[in-house]
């Protein structure tokens, strides 16, 4: 089916729905802004993987399973913990991608407007094997609260006390910021630890024993653990 016909039939169904297309995003302006992955990501008709893989049938897949792709260490072990590509955990990958995969390959700063990313996901849903099913079936259930309070990421954490609460953290990553197994996080941005953070929190991020850990500590805590690893050496 040629793409504006798919477009127009999603539009309709979305129309035809509960919520409004607006609440959704707009899968024709999707496209234009899919002009930003193209470089890496094909869709549609006889796409293939390139430097990442094709986009057809996103919702529902887990992460890192398409064969011949080529996917960071990262990415693998994401989808061996369970990460499956939902509206959810879409929108946050594309609003920051190494915050949802640590170390992904995927050179993207990511897409901080909202109603952009939505327009987006409307676009990639137009290619799902059931987009008339948006928004009341899973996999492209739409997610709610997903989205850091501002107030949470303007915290100061104290690095002396984020050292001493470090220490459950150190049993696990290396703090010479070694990759080997588990991901290093000695180096890292402090907006992106928190916001990673608060993603296993969320359950974002599928790790249970992660989803534990995160799931114990307050938002001043966890910026302090941020600010120790950022300065960490």
């Amino acid at each position: 089916m040629p793409r504006l016909h798919i477009l127009s039939a999603l539009a309709a169904s979305l129309l035809a729905g509960a919520a409004s297309a607006n609440e959704f995003g707009d899968p024709e302006k999707g496209a234009d802004i899919f002009k930003q992955c193209k470089s890496c990501h094909q869709i549609g008709e006889g796409a293939k993987h390139r430097v990442g893989p094709h986009l057809n049938g996103i919702f529902g897949r887990a992460a890192g399973s398409m064969e011949d792709a080529k996917y960071s260490k990262s990415m693998l072990r994401a989808g061996d913990d369970g990460l499956i590509w939902t509206e959810e955990t879409l929108d946050a990958y594309i609003e920051n991608p190494k915050a949802l995969v640590s170390k992904t390959r995927m050179s993207f700063r990511g897409i901080k407007d909202r109603e952009e990313r939505s327009h987006l996901l409307a676009y990639l849903r137009a290619y799902s094997d059931n987009p008339a099913d948006i928004p009341e079936a899973e996999p492209t259930a739409t997610g709610t609260d997903h989205d850091l309070d501002p107030a949470i990421l303007a915290i100061q954490g104290d690095p002396e006390y984020g050292d001493y609460l470090s220490s459950e953290c150190k049993t696990c990553h290396q703090t010479s910021g070694a990759n080997d197994g588990i991901p290093g996080i000695t180096g890292w941005p402090t907006e992106d630890f928190v916001v990673a953070m608060h993603a296993y929190k969320r359950k974002l991020r599928p790790h249970p024993v992660m989803q534990m850990m995160a799931g114990r500590l307050s938002d001043e805590e966890i910026a302090a653990i941020a600010a120790y690893f950022k300065d960490l050496e």
